[in-house]
């Protein structure tokens, strides 16, 4: 059984893959931290920083830097997890649709 911080983990994890599939292409640390702390995870820039670079070790998200802004852009597979197609251990699953 998963204790309570991983549970968080993995939700923010899927926060973060589902908010970039659904703008379409990218979102940048900052407007992921706000789109964190409005699904309840109130968590540090650093914080935000780590969970992207995770999600790109994993292949679910390639990382630009631009001007010292860290910016994710969603990969195939990362799209795939964030829909429920497929399943990567440390990420929650998307709730069926409907």
């Amino acid at each position: 059984m998963l204790s309570f911080s991983q549970l968080k983990t993995e939700d923010m994890r899927l926060v973060i893959l589902r908010s970039i599939d659904d703008d379409g292409d990218s979102l940048n640390e900052s407007m992921l931290q706000d789109v964190l702390g409005y699904f309840g995870h109130a968590v540090s820039r650093d914080r935000v920083r780590t969970e992207m670079r995770w999600l790109e070790e994993q292949g679910l998200v390639r990382i630009n830097e631009v001007a010292g802004i860290l910016v994710a852009n969603l990969t195939g597979r990362g799209a795939d997890v964030a829909c429920g197609r497929s399943h990567v251990d440390g990420v929650k699953r998307p709730r069926p649709k409907g």
